[in-house]
């Protein structure tokens, strides 16, 4: 059953922005312990800004992607991790309602606020037996592993003779696996992206989906023709998503530079206020810009995929290498304006106290998240442009 009604954008952007002192309070132990500090994820929770992307017909919310890239950012402007794990739970629960209605059932049937957490990378061993699977495998950079009851994991598929002849993504309890703690890193500490490991798990079929056909846009859910959230564009949701945290932390670190520039003097000038300083002026204007620029081409690519997934209409190959050149131009438009931000703001920047250094380095971390890359993106869209049929990726 669906609840009484579905809060709007507007609605969980506010529930968001009044955590911010919760989450900003918590920032420094979650980094300080690698993990989301658990009063955190229980404020989220309670406040629902974990059901953005969880079915109606589980009391979940099912939005859009422009609302999981706003939410993403406004608890962004409290913590970079706190988002990241927030964005990647989400995306996850977004990923199993394209599963098997019986499949979905068993997460969030059995458990409305089960949080998933995912790895795509197939480093893994899947074996075909009686009904499904047995998989043995580990699986890197799983983000918000601590606080996930389910996990989506990248496993080959085999045939008789044991060749690799497709590519699944397996649904695992996480009782059913154990987790090495191997997350030790510069930035996006809190995040808890640690190593899971499964040892000759029994994965039944219905929570297997094949990832080259999820691809073109064929997905097991038996619910996509009324619920549009389900037939949205596989891999631009999964790149897009990852830039939400990066808006968040964009306007964060603007608002921190230019907050203290009335009294914050240029050392060994005779400025006594940055703000009196055309330099400082101008790096301020470049830098509000390129953040402008990030969420222009963030908010396109979202439209794009919700428009899409509203008609009905899967995306051809050149709307979707646009979604991956825009994922990395967005992520590129912010790492430039923090590092102005940065240099503008001056060495006190790198204080341990000051969150600015944290947003350098969390913002700096996620950006070279794989799916991301500006380079790779510029490429498919490129060749995409350019008619060009050599791929370099599967993921567009």
């Amino acid at each position: 059953m669906a609840p009484p009604s579905v809060p709007g954008t507007a609605e969980l952007v506010a529930r968001a922005r009044d955590l911010k002192p919760l989450l900003s309070k918590n920032a420094a132990a979650g980094e300080a312990d690698r993990r989301v500090v658990e009063e955190s994820i229980q404020a989220m929770t309670e406040a629902g800004l974990f059901k953005l992307a969880v079915p109606k017909r589980y009391r979940g919310y099912e939005t859009s992607m422009r609302t999981m890239l706003d939410v993403s950012a406004a608890v962004a402007e409290a913590d970079g991790g706190t988002s990241w794990v927030l964005t990647l739970t989400n995306v996850c629960a977004w990923l199993t309602g394209l599963f098997s209605a019986k499949a979905q059932d068993q997460v969030f049937g059995a458990d409305p606020d089960a949080k998933v957490s995912g790895v795509l990378t197939p480093t893994s061993e899947a074996v075909r037996v009686d009904g499904g699977w047995r998989v043995t495998g580990k699986w890197y950079y799983n983000s918000g592993s601590w606080h996930a009851t389910w996990a989506v994991l990248g496993v080959p598929l085999t045939d008789e003779q044991g060749q690799v002849v497709d590519q699944g993504l397996a649904l695992i309890p996480r009782d059913d696996t154990t987790l090495e703690d191997t997350w030790f890193v510069a930035g996006m500490r809190s995040t808890g992206s640690n190593c899971i490991v499964a040892e000759d798990v029994f994965v039944p079929e219905h929570r297997v989906m094949r990832v080259p056909a999820a691809i073109a846009g064929d997905y097991p859910t038996e619910h996509s023709g009324t619920e549009p959230l389900y037939r949205s564009a596989l891999v631009p949701i999964l790149a897009l998503v990852l830039v939400g945290p990066q808006l968040g932390m964009g306007r964060a670190a603007l608002e921190l530079v230019t907050s203290k520039a009335a009294k914050k003097p240029i050392s060994y000038t005779f400025f006594a206020a940055q703000r009196d300083s055309t330099a400082f002026q101008l790096q301020i204007a470049e830098a509000a810009r390129l953040i402008d620029t990030a969420h222009l081409h963030a908010y396109r690519a979202a439209d794009d995929i919700d428009d899409a997934a509203a008609c009905g209409v899967y995306p051809d190959f050149l709307a979707r290498a646009r979604v991956r050149s825009d994922t990395g131009h967005v992520a590129e438009c912010i790492t430039r304006a923090i590092d102005i931000l940065l240099s503008a703001h001056g060495a006190g920047s790198f204080a341990e106290v000051n969150a600015l250094q944290r947003i350098w380095r969390d913002s700096a971390v996620a950006a070279r998240h794989a799916v991301v890359s500006p380079v790779v993106g510029y490429e498919v869209y490129g060749k995409a442009l350019l008619g060009v049929e050599e791929t370099i990726t599967p993921l567009v």
